[in-house]
């Protein structure tokens, strides 16, 4: 039996808890297993997608390596002829337009919908990751873990490029970004975002989307590297009264921005580094940086526009995730 997390805070009726999770999070129930096709039930890989997505190799295998249960599911960066595959997996559907990736996307468009109208405040999962084995910047490569919850349509990423979908930009509510650390990571580690919400509709689906290289389009910036893994089980949504994560240094960090520079203070911090990463809406990178444990970091933002971003501090034994505004 698979492990349930208690749901705080919230009083839901046996009726509405299916709205409120995500559908076999816990990667139990699969079909087609033993061939190309193999996926968690309501999940789909680049095997079943559309356009030139289904002509590549299988990326989404089941795994007997898994954090509670029988199985968790394994998703793998492949080369095939000429290019790299991204490792993927979604509640939604790959779309391969062409054979430029930036054309590449997920969508959540009709029956490819998982049904959610809870407005939960994280996201959490547990994962394992082993980076490429070759190919330039194999070092650089990381996993991506996206939740978006959106009513009508929607696609990741949610700009158009060169007319590949529809401007839906408009049915987004909140998105969860878990973007791992360029490193490999040989055990079982729990993983937990914040849901950073737009708006304050209620949402009818929520869209995963999973990969083993940064995100869905390409591999990591300046990468072709070929065979990372990420091992993932066990995702859940949390709802409670907290404004941020509880996690294991939230009372040793404290991160802020003050005239537009984002500012750390540590306090007992016995990690020799962390890694900072602050990312917009959209699950993109937009500041990467290794930091001391000293006592304070102060960093310009001069070319960051306004708005609110994801953090991201992860050190060898734990880490603290949050949201940020910037004036």
């Amino acid at each position: 039996m698979k492990h349930t997390l208690t749901l705080l805070g919230l009083a839901i009726s046996l009726s509405a808890t299916a709205q409120n999770t995500i559908t076999n999070g816990s990667f139990e129930n699969w079909e087609s297993l033993g061939t190309a096709t193999e996926e968690p039930t309501g999940w789909n890989s680049n095997k079943t997608g559309g356009g030139l997505a289904s002509s590549g190799p299988q990326t989404c295998f089941q795994s007997t390596d898994a954090h509670s249960g029988s199985y968790s599911a394994k998703v793998q960066t492949t080369y095939y002829i000429i290019t790299v595959v991204n490792g993927n997996l979604t509640t939604g559907k790959v779309q391969a337009p062409s054979a430029n990736k930036a054309e590449g996307f997920i969508e959540a468009v009709g029956a490819n919908k998982m049904s959610f109208t809870g407005r939960p405040d994280s996201l959490v999962g547990w994962y394992k990751y082993t980076q490429a084995t070759s190919g330039t910047g194999a070092t650089a490569e990381q996993a991506s873990i996206k939740a978006h919850l959106h009513t009508g349509d929607y696609y990741d990423p949610i700009v158009p490029v060169n007319g590949n979908h529809p401007d839906a930009s408009a049915n987004g509510i909140a998105t969860a970004t878990f973007i791992s650390p360029a490193a490999d990571q040989a055990t079982w580690t729990r993983f937990s975002v914040p849901f950073v919400y737009a708006n304050n509709n209620t949402p009818a689906y929520i869209m995963m989307s999973l990969t083993s290289s940064a995100n869905q389009n390409t591999v990591a910036p300046g990468s072709s590297g070929t065979g990372s893994i990420l091992l993932v089980d066990d995702i859940s949504v949390v709802y409670n009264n907290a404004t941020s994560i509880d996690e294991t240094y939230l009372d040793k960090v404290v991160v802020s921005v003050v005239n537009h520079k984002l500012l750390v203070a540590m306090n007992g911090v016995t990690d020799a580094t962390l890694q900072l990463q602050l990312t917009d809406l959209n699950g993109r990178a937009i500041l990467k940086k290794s930091l001391s444990n000293q006592s304070q970091h102060s960093i310009d933002l001069p070319s960051i526009s306004s708005g609110m971003y994801l953090y991201q501090l992860v050190g060898k034994d734990a880490a603290t995730s949050g949201k940020l505004m910037i004036d």
